[in-house]
């Protein structure tokens, strides 16, 4: 494999499976057409791109706090109905009450004050709109960070700080509805969306980890190459790969849904 820019790597290493994610969660949510969305930590615009294709909403902006990121996912979008900006979940320069959904994908774990997060997206929602998240399952049945991360223990015992498993304990169901009926929404539920990992080789998954920034590949560049190599092959060993070399992870996230008090 070619050598990856940095969201290259992104797109190969999550990307193309918070693709897929995306998709499942917004049948999930099943919206009528023509509301007004925002898009909380949109990144690239990977939800955003969901949304647009498949929700037929009538305007959408997106927010994230990083303006390069930001930048790209302006540029991206040509659709009049989208607009991206420069934002803090946490301090949100929106009025009360304009948006009827608010969403947000892969990001909650994220945000360092969570609460005054959901309350400035209970804040900005319309009454009876519809707030909805999702996280990976770090810590359960998300194959790609077990594998990875459990290897990583077996060779590291400091390895345990750096695993989103240990450092996110938000992404389990309990927590997550625990967090938004604590904000103050209502008929909060949650839901596991599940997908199938496809990877044509060691390669196709092992490259991605090495390259870009985040949790797993910082963590390995942070690695003598001694121990970069020992992991390798302890990841290697650890994947369920085919005669052909090709192999298939499950994935799953949770998702939750609630809606804002005082609608009818």
């Amino acid at each position: 494999m070619a050598d990856l820019t940095r969201a290259e790597a992104y797109e190969l290493r999550i990307g193309r499976w918070s693709r897929l994610v995306a998709q499942q969660f917004l049948g999930w949510l099943a919206p009528a057409p023509g509301l007004d969305w925002l898009d909380v930590g949109c990144g690239t615009g990977v939800l955003s791109d969901a949304v647009l294709e498949r929700s037929n909403p009538r305007s959408l902006a997106g927010i994230d706090p990083q303006e390069n990121v930001v930048r790209d996912a302006q540029a991206a979008h040509s659709d009049p109905r989208a607009a991206f900006h420069c934002v803090n979940a946490q301090n949100m320069p929106f009025d009360n009450a304009i948006f009827d959904v608010v969403v947000s994908g892969l990001v909650i774990n994220f945000i360092e004050d969570q609460p005054r997060a959901l309350s400035e997206m209970k804040r900005v929602l319309r009454p009876g709109g519809q707030v909805a998240a999702y996280v990976w399952d770090f810590a359960g049945d998300m194959e790609l960070f077990r594998v990875f991360w459990d290897s990583a223990r077996a060779l590291d015992a400091e390895a345990v700080k750096s695993d989103q498993g240990e450092r996110f304990p938000v992404c389990k169901p309990g927590p997550l509805g625990a967090l938004f009926e604590a904000a103050g929404f209502e008929n909060v539920g949650t839901s596991a969306i599940m997908i199938d990992m496809p990877y044509r080789d060691f390669a196709d998954f092992w490259v991605p980890m090495t390259r870009g920034a985040g949790g797993i590949p910082d963590y390995v560049k942070a690695l003598d190459p001694d121990r970069q190599a020992a992991l390798e092959t302890r990841v290697h060993d650890a994947l369920p790969i085919a005669a052909d070399g090709s192999f298939t992870l499950r994935g799953r996230a949770w998702a939750v849904r609630g809606l804002a008090p005082g609608g009818q």
